[in-house]
């Protein structure tokens, strides 16, 4: 009786805790596991029964190329990696696991740089870290400066441009090395100023759009190395540079081939994407503390030419960017050097072979950035997306010994080393004159006409009844002839006629520039004519619709200035 009223007047929170109290203790510990898989899979991005369902298959790789390449066509057809499926190391699965196990653990393999100093023309130093077979084999101890590391060969070149705070002693870049190099090639760790162990020399600093230094360096291996092809690899940042310098080149570049693992493509994008989850926050911090670690390297210059309060303060890639990057790129503001600076501006001007990895699941570089419908036009780009592999991690096997990509890159490049459409390029290509990058709006070459300087632009087509066609029927076939007798004369070997111009001489370029300004004196007399032809229309207008406020103002001035002689009633039945 006590008990029933007891447990009448208890409150029903009490009788809560007795009901859950008699649940078995199992349920509780299989609803905990429930939400930390539940955790696991939505916040860490863990997959880790899906990874191990398809451990055996793996997962298909997607390409995107331009389907009426040729030359996309032959070299995918020998390259089996990337027709194939990448497997995924189970016990790294998620994109988080296997990014933190290669910046933690790695497992690179023992490598041993021979170190070059290269010296820009602005007084900088950028660490040129070398490896090559034999050092692979031979197992040297330590890194030593040798500017005489590589004899003068054909072996083929690799360049490797890290990413952001990244050298040559990053995992990655010690995987990639040491495969190319057992394979055969000798390879280079283009370090970054301020990077692997070098102080600054110049007030100048790398950034993620700035190409000069790449550009010198390529040019100054390929002088070295004149007969040895070179090829080129970027990762994450260093993709983006690498792109863009393609991209700004053209066919001037004397690469052959180039790979881009991991490229943030637009910057912009990526700025918005890892300030978004607090995953991706914690990235950002991450990136941001060795960025300023790079800045307390070296904080004598940087104090001096940059915001030093603003840096140590900064909390963000974006904080950073603001007081330091920007100032030192001499941008308006930070967006602006994301925009600038993003090699998606840059890919349809890629010429040379390009293979493009990125995984979807990249903690970093967002899938949102990938320019597809760009590198499905572009006949010299290959696009290879994975569902997973995290950023620059790509792990494979049970035991996580080597990274997928690398050994994409590997046959990648050996194909295209062998392929007969490169080969004709190369042959093409050193018979050609390089051509300038030209606008995308006009193509055409510019020519100053006036006297003011004023510039036209002239078609590389024109038809023949148009005004723009500056050049008569008769002088283009001069011009067709006198490229056929060069043609022939080269071909017979004849050297004094290469010293005759294939388009025209001075004399009919001094002719044709005289008829094209005849030309559009012509057109701008005419447009003079049709300028004040339309001016009288206007006054004529304005006279019309303003005449009774005309006429009356011309009455009044008329009976002042004319009232001796004009007759009264003349002026009377006007007013009338």
């Amino acid at each position: 009786m006590d008990s029933g009223m007891l447990a009448a007047n208890a409150s029903p929170y009490d009788r809560l805790v007795q009901a859950l109290a008699l649940i078995p203790i199992s349920y509780y510990l299989f609803a905990a596991l429930f939400i930390f898989l539940a955790f696991l899979y939505t916040f860490l991005e863990i997959h880790f029964l899906h990874d191990l369902l398809t451990l055996f298959r793996g997962y298909p790789v997607t390409l995107t190329y331009n389907s009426s390449s040729h030359l996309c066509q032959s070299l995918l057809s020998n390259c089996n990696i990337l027709r194939g499926r990448y497997s995924v190391t189970p016990w790294l699965s998620g994109p988080h696991l296997q990014t933190v196990f290669l910046s933690v653990f790695g497992r690179a393999p023992p490598v041993t740089y021979r170190r070059h100093l290269f010296l820009t023309s602005d007084g900088g130093t950028i660490a040129l870290d070398w490896l090559t077979y034999s050092d692979v084999t031979e197992g040297r101890s330590r890194v030593i400066d040798d500017s005489a590391a590589i004899k003068r060969d054909k072996t083929p070149i690799m360049i490797v441009i890290p990413g952001l705070t990244s050298d040559s002693s990053s995992a990655y870049a010690k995987h990639l090395a040491f495969n190319m190099a057992r394979n055969g090639w000798n390879v280079v760790v283009s370090n970054h100023r301020g990077l692997g162990g070098v102080s600054l020399t110049s007030d100048c600093f790398y950034n993620a759009g700035y190409t000069e230094d790449l550009r010198k360096l390529i040019d100054h291996i390929h002088c070295e190395y004149p007969e040895a092809p070179l090829f080129a690899v970027g990762a994450s940042i260093g993709a983006n540079i690498l792109v863009k310098y393609l991209g700004e080149d053209g066919t001037n570049t004397p690469l052959v081939g180039a790979a881009a693992i991991c490229s943030p493509w637009d910057l912009l994008i990526c700025d918005r994407f890892i300030n978004r989850k607090p995953v991706q926050k914690m990235y950002d911090r991450a990136l941001t503390v060795g960025l300023k670690g790079y800045a307390q390297l070296h904080q004598s210059i940087l104090s001096r030419l940059a915001d030093w309060e603003g840096i140590t303060k900064s909390r963000s890639v974006r904080d950073f960017d603001k007081h330091a990057t920007r100032i030192l790129g001499k941008f308006e503001t930070v967006d602006t050097f994301y925009r600038r600076s993003s090699s998606v501006n840059h890919v349809s001007n890629v010429s040379v072979p390009l293979l493009c990895i990125s995984a979807l699941d990249d903690p970093l570089c967002t899938r949102e950035a990938i320019p597809w419908d760009e590198c499905r036009v572009n006949e010299n780009i290959i696009l290879a997306t994975t569902p997973r592999g995290g950023y620059l991690a790509f792990y494979e096997g049970i035991t996580a010994s080597s990274l997928w990509w690398v050994r994409a890159v590997d046959e990648f490049f050996g194909v295209l080393r062998t392929s007969p459409l490169i080969k004709e390029r190369q042959k093409k290509q050193g018979c050609s004159v390089a051509k300038p990058l030209q606008s995308s709006i006009d193509e055409g070459p510019y020519l100053d006409v006036m006297e003011d300087r004023l510039v036209t632009a002239m078609g590389n087509e024109a038809s023949d009844a148009s005004p723009e066609n500056y050049l008569s029927n008769e002088h283009r076939v001069d011009s067709k002839q006198d490229e056929d007798i060069n043609s022939d004369a080269e071909n017979s070997g004849d050297s004094t006629a290469k010293l005759y111009p294939k388009k025209h001489t001075t004399q009919q370029a001094e002719q044709d520039v005289k008829k094209l300004i005849v030309l559009v004196q012509g057109h701008i007399d005419k447009l003079s004519r049709r300028s004040r032809q339309s001016i009288w229309l206007l006054a004529y207008i304005a006279i019309i619709t303003t005449w009774p406020f005309v006429d009356s103002f011309l009455l009044s001035f008329l009976k002042r200035r004319f009232k001796n002689f004009i007759p009264a009633s003349l002026l009377k039945n006007r007013s009338m």
